[in-house]
């Protein structure tokens, strides 16, 4: 695996490619994105590029003070830039609903949904709704503010004339989740809960998202893609839940930084997906570093994708 970082694969990119050089030369001027988690990490990277490369940004976060000192950043560096920081905790849907609303009055039109914000390894606790929070932060939430906003990215392809784009920040760690793939009637169970599956299961949720809602937005004929990514691995606060497992990744970091990534090399692959035109009408696939990459296990069932999607139309009801 090290010695294939810096490998291109068919889309000409690599691990080791970054956000701006996978964006290089291409205009975004006219375009509208919501980023979530975007007050860090990955995020605010993602922004920056975005941003850049002329899209309006909203940011999406739980720290409106954090997230307008990475605005304030980012316009210090891009004084063109086109940015609004709104208020978004993904685990409560009262606060999805109301950022949807709160959006709807800004009268924007909406291109790109990168849903991003995640947490990881958290000790069991239910959300306000009664949710296990990776379940209610990583996927449902992102579930529910996708289906708030798919009207606006269908009005707005339609409009415009140009394809929108959902982005959904996977894992690979989809891999290692609980043996059912997805539990169904212990989801917010104490019993039987690891962090390590519960997060791996909040991850295959997300890949199982972007698979079954690619199938509706077809069979609607909506102009608006849907692609699932494994960023890399990288050093950001997400494990700050563990402090000492983060601790060991940072340690481990500095011995390999030819397979760890940096934050501008984890953000390459949503920008990818956000703006290339190489992915032009891609939809429902997963991509690594750039390139589309075949899922496995519970990730392939059709049926385990059919049956998340009833699951969560019943609990965003």
């Amino acid at each position: 695996m090290w010695c294939l970082f810096g490998r291109t694969g068919p889309s000409g990119f690599s691990a080791a490619s970054t956000a701006e050089e996978v964006t290089e030369g291409i205009d975004g001027t006219g375009l509208t994105a919501i980023v979530t988690g975007a007050s860090s990490g990955i995020g605010a990277e993602t922004c920056r590029v975005l941003a850049l490369r002329g899209v309006h940004v909203v940011m999406a976060v739980r720290n409106l003070s954090t997230g307008s000192g990475v605005k304030a950043a980012i316009m210090k560096e891009i004084r063109t830039a086109k940015i609004d920081v709104m208020e978004l905790d993904l685990s409560l849907m009262a606060s999805v609903r109301k950022f949807v609303e709160n959006f709807n009055k800004l009268n924007l039109p909406l291109n790109i949904l990168i849903n991003n914000a995640g947490i990881a390894l958290v000790p069991f606790m239910l959300s306000r709704d009664g949710i296990e929070l990776h379940f209610a932060t990583n996927y449902l939430g992102h579930f529910l503010l996708t289906n708030l906003l798919l009207e606006n990215m269908r009005i707005t392809a339609r409009e415009s004339g140009i394809e929108g784009r959902i982005v959904i920040v996977s894992s690979v760690a989809y891999e290692a989740t609980y043996h059912e793939g997805i539990r169904f009637d212990k989801i917010n169970e104490k019993s039987g809960y690891y962090s390590f599956l519960a997060y791996g299961q909040s991850k295959l949720a997300n890949i199982l998202h972007a698979r079954e809602l690619s199938n509706h937005l077809k069979e609607q004929e909506i102009k608006v893609t849907v692609n699932s990514l494994h960023p890399g691995v990288i050093t950001t606060n997400i494990l700050r839940h563990r402090r000492f497992w983060n601790g060991i990744v940072i340690a481990v970091s500095k011995f390999v930084m030819n397979v760890m990534k940096n934050v501008q090399q984890g953000a390459a692959t949503t920008c990818y997906l956000a703006l290339h035109p190489q992915v032009q009408g891609v939809s429902g696939r997963y991509f690594v570093d750039c390139n589309e990459a075949k899922v496995k296990y519970h990730a392939a069932d059709t049926n385990l994708a059919k049956k998340l999607w009833d699951l969560s139309m019943g609990l965003i009801s």
